[in-house]
């Protein structure tokens, strides 16, 4: 009786007519040729990607990317169907699923709760203002993803990938490295092809470093290009949604779709929708001055970023050697600013939510996590949480002097400074190193290149795309540009992807391959 319970589900859940249709390493232009031509549905590809996360997200490789599956999914693939059917086509993103980081809010009945049990009521019932872009051209919401909790703001000695809703997200290239954070499931994810693009947020690095360290491509856009409205803050200076999938063309899509003015984000306010995949050009290199930062890097690192350096020379980019200044102080004021704004923003948002939950303030998170330490902290404590609750607000002197110092040396005296120097348009550097092992005891353990800080101070955009595997891990290359300079990175980054082609899909080995040096000769 319960074989025959269990067919009578089965059928019910996918019926016979369902297609078998192939999701793994498609980009959204091969799934919109397969819609167009009635080659599948968006429902025949909706049920495809919930099918490969029930076998690999908490089975097989068990990546835990995913936290939450949209259970509107379907019947929002089903209407989209039925638009395309009375000849109705919103876009190149119509009928195609996407996720969405766990720190952004969707209408659908899934609760955001940026990882954190003391969110897991926060069920606002309310887009936020790029989900519900995305939703108008298109797109399927097919669920949400695990992150480093509260987007890794938390300690300075966190596992980025851990939150206490979703468990550890595990690296598809080798299963016992991190995936790094904290979009650290939108980066896995996508790499893993649960979905064909997702959101991520980064504040600084957390859409760039799972990018590169996924294999992926992804942009941290320019500040003021996309809404921050209904997304668990961290820093009004810094955060920002951005894009992340395994093409350019495709996070330029996604891109595109997503940038906005929004009134109750007053950075947006110059904001102007552009299709940014139509001007993608193969020769988008040619002649381009491109400025060429080498930081301290490994020999591996440094070979295979040499190898791009090449591509792009090959393409006809002309490279410039930039040093890059010195700038004392920078981080200390970096810190000192996300530390003020996080306790100022997360405590307008918390206070503001239509969520029936009871940590209202930074406060009351903090003796929520005190109170329940072994779910809430049972890998490192929250001394960032604590240092940023005794800050002193937005008028406060120190603050103030503090973002202007940050702001004019990742800026002015920065970015600025470097292009200005070598004539260049776009600056070029490694993303960031290997992964690194997923470190519950001493947490994340990094010291290798990184191209985040600068633009994510200056609110300048930083694109990464795949530039080959490190002993089997992926590395990337960053694209980085003045402000609202997109679509000269997009371009870059693209004549250089379709010439490096040097993404390689995700094996999902339990380790990384450190050759035969381990065991000696005898």
């Amino acid at each position: 009786m319960r074989r025959l319970m269990l067919a009578l589900l089965l059928a019910t859940a996918v019926p016979a007519t369902a297609k078998t249709v192939v999701v793994e390493e498609r980009s959204v232009a091969d799934l919109q040729a397969d819609m167009a031509a009635g080659k599948a549905s968006s429902v025949d590809l909706t049920r495809a990607y919930l099918a490969r996360i029930a076998a690999m997200d908490r089975k097989g490789p068990t990546l835990r990317s995913v936290i939450a599956i949209n259970p509107d999914a379907l019947a929002q693939a089903k209407a989209l169907d039925a638009e395309r059917k009375a000849g109705r086509v919103r876009g190149p993103l119509h009928g195609v699923p996407v996720l969405i980081k766990d720190n952004i809010e969707t209408a659908d009945a899934m609760p955001t709760t940026a990882g954190s049990l003391a969110l897991k009521a926060n069920l606002t019932r309310r887009d936020a203002p790029v989900v519900a872009r995305l939703r108008a051209a298109g797109a399927v919401i097919l669920g949400k993803t695990n992150l480093s909790e509260w987007a890794n703001i938390r300690s300075t000695r966190s596992m980025s990938g851990w939150s206490a809703v979703g468990g550890l997200v595990r690296n598809p290239y080798a299963l016992d490295r991190t995936a790094c954070g904290s979009s650290s499931g939108s980066g896995a994810a996508i790499a893993a092809s649960f979905a064909a693009a997702a959101v991520g947020t980064e504040t600084d690095g957390s859409v760039v470093c799972p990018s590169s360290i996924n294999g992926l491509v992804g942009l941290k856009p320019s500040i003021g290009l996309v809404s921050r409205t209904h997304v668990v803050p961290i820093s009004h200076s810094q955060d920002t949604p951005g894009p992340m999938a395994r093409s350019v063309r495709d996070v330029a899509m996604l891109l595109s779709a997503m940038v906005g003015a929004d009134a109750a984000d007053s950075a947006t306010a110059g904001a102007v929708p552009r299709d940014y995949a139509v001007a993608l050009s193969a020769s988008a290199l040619s002649g381009l001055r491109v400025g060429v930062i080498r930081p301290e890097m490994t020999a591996d690192v440094a070979a295979r970023y040499q190898a791009a350096l090449d591509v792009l020379k090959a393409a006809g980019a002309v490279l410039v050697e930039v040093k890059q200044p010195k700038l004392e102080g920078i981080g200390e004021a970096e810190l000192l600013v996300l530390q003020t704004e996080l306790k100022a923003d997360l405590d307008t948002y918390l206070a503001t939510s239509p969520a029936p939950i009871a940590t209202r303030s930074l406060d009351q998170v903090i003796a929520f996590n005190a109170a329940n330490p072994a779910t809430e902290m049972p890998f490192f404590a929250q001394e960032t949480f604590e240092a940023a609750a005794k800050t002193k607000g937005l008028a406060d002197p120190a603050y103030l002097a503090a973002r202007a110092k940050s702001l004019r040396l990742a800026g002015a005296e920065g970015i600025d400074a470097m292009l200005k120097a070598a004539g260049a348009t776009v600056l070029v550097e490694p993303t960031y190193g290997p992964a690194w092992l997923s470190e519950p005891v001493y947490g994340d353990e990094y010291g290798g290149p990184s191209s985040s800080e600068l633009p994510a101070i200056a609110g300048y955009p930083n694109l990464t795309v795949p530039m080959g595997l490190v002993r089997g891990l992926p590395v990337g290359l960053s694209f980085i540009a003045t402000k609202l300079g997109e679509g000269v990175v997009l371009g870059a980054g693209y004549a250089y992807e379709q010439r490096a082609k040097a993404r390689v899909a995700p094996r999902y080995l339990p380790t990384a391959d450190a050759g035969s040096g381990l065991e000696g000769t005898r």
